[in-house]
């Protein structure tokens, strides 16, 4: 099907909005996939760099989890000489389909600002001549807070996630033989969930300028908000305290810097309206 011409808002049936928002989940496919394919090409470089990264005790942050203990005068315990465990893959396509899926993830990772700029297109239409002319700074604000998000996943969350979990054990009778699939999931889980966590302040926003969400809901609602944000660290993090402390902080700060944003939003929204009854 041919595409639409460009239509304003105001003159577009439901089933014009659902062609046009078609058209922007395609260009969003389309860049995922060429992405991938580049990571797919790269296979020596996502996985002994970038996946197994973490399971070597070269690593950045065991490297610095050690310099620290040995500088507050803490036991070497926190120095990574080995880790008990060993990946394996027990599928006769355990290894194809987890570099086709890792691709996949490596795509929707790098192409996040192109889809983010889709995600823009489809809702510029309805936002204010002002607010279209911004578009650069919401990609750049968005991506940055994303890709913040994915560092910190992938070098806070996930290694001590494997940490943790690489290390335990209920009895030494039984050995840790993680499956390659596993092991992945648990890095992409730390690295996409703490992505999208940190664009919190963007969903604000946008929740803020159609209404549905303004300070004084927020502020009333923070403490519920605080058990969700530590039920959610419990669950992409291992189960310790200090690890869940540590994703809980960032997200709580992310949320008080989103009732600020929605302060600013529903002040502006506000001020708009003043200036058009007058």
């Amino acid at each position: 099907m041919a595409k639409l011409t460009q239509k304003h808002p105001d003159e577009m049936s439901f089933l014009d909005h659902l062609e046009d928002l078609r058209w922007h989940l395609i260009r969003s496919t389309v860049a995922v996939v060429i992405a991938a394919f580049a990571a797919f090409i790269a296979k020596g470089f996502i996985f002994d760099v970038i996946i197994f990264g973490p399971k070597s005790t070269d690593f950045p942050t065991y490297r610095a989890l050690c310099n620290l203990a040995t500088t507050l005068g803490f036991d070497e315990s926190f120095c990574l000489s080995e880790f008990p465990f060993i990946i394996q893959s027990r599928e006769v396509a355990g290894q194809f389909s987890a570099h086709i899926w890792v691709s996949i993830t490596a795509g929707f990772i790098v192409a996040f600002p192109y889809i983010i700029y889709q995600f823009w297109k489809f809702l510029s239409p309805g936002l204010y001549e002002h607010e279209r002319k911004n578009a650069k700074w919401f990609i750049f604000a968005s991506s940055m807070l994303f890709f913040t998000g994915v560092l910190f996943g992938y070098y806070v969350i996930t290694p001590l996630s494997i940490n943790f979990l690489g290390n335990y054990q209920v009895s030494s009778v039984v050995s840790n033989e993680f499956d390659l699939d596993s092991y992945i999931g648990l890095v992409r889980a730390c690295v996409i969930a703490c992505g999208l966590i940190f664009v919190l302040p963007i969903i604000i926003y946008f929740l803020s300028k159609l209404g549905l969400v303004d300070p004084p809901f927020l502020r009333k609602n923070r403490k519920y908000a605080i058990v969700l944000i530590l039920i959610l660290s419990a669950i992409i993090t291992p189960p310790d305290v200090a690890s869940q402390i540590i994703v809980a902080i960032p997200v709580l700060v992310l949320y008080e810097v989103s009732i600020f944003i929605s302060k600013i939003v529903v002040k502006r929204d506000q001020k708009k309206k003043k200036t058009k009854v007058a």
